[in-house]
């Protein structure tokens, strides 16, 4: 369906009486073209008969609507999307690529994991292996945990 063929209501109507009150006051309508081109406006049922009153007057009038998109623009935009996505996961993959498969996000955090294990171990000497056993394991725990801390603050400066 034409666009100019949609019903119109009273609103496109009072804007089309104003411009032809306006044109009148301007001397380009006699007192009887005002008249009949009011009525005919009052007549008017779709926008080609609006278009149609004020056709011949410069300036303001009903102005038929700009058309909408049909299906074509549709898809051509549906097109464009598409083509961006595509670009948008080839860029991604190359990211990937170019990090190898190290990711930063991924990065192990906390303590390394025999720290936690050592922390055990040591629990375990001091109720089975007495002292002696503890301290020998402290010391090595200490140690591990030290090594860790260092470690990924290195790691964390790059």
């Amino acid at each position: 369906m034409d666009h100019n063929d949609l019903r119109i209501g009273d609103a496109e109507r009072e804007q089309t009486m104003a411009a032809l009150r306006e044109h009148f006051a301007q001397g380009r309508l006699t007192h009887e073209e005002l008249e009949e081109r009011l009525d005919r406006t009052l007549a008017a049922k779709t926008a080609r008969d609006l278009a149609g009153i004020t056709a011949d007057l410069p300036g303001p009038g009903y102005r038929t609507p700009a058309p909408q998109p049909d299906m074509g623009d549709w898809r051509a935009a549906m097109h464009a999307h598409r083509q961006q996505m595509q670009e948008m996961r080839r860029a991604h993959r190359d990211m990937r690529h170019t990090w190898g498969h190290h990711h930063p996000w991924r990065r192990h955090r906390g303590p390394h994991p025999i720290v936690p294990l050592l922390f055990v171990a040591m629990m375990l000497g001091l109720f089975f292996g007495g002292f002696g056993v503890f301290k020998a394991l402290l010391v090595v725990w200490v140690a591990a945990v030290v090594v860790s801390m260092v470690r990924r603050r290195f790691h964390h400066r790059r």
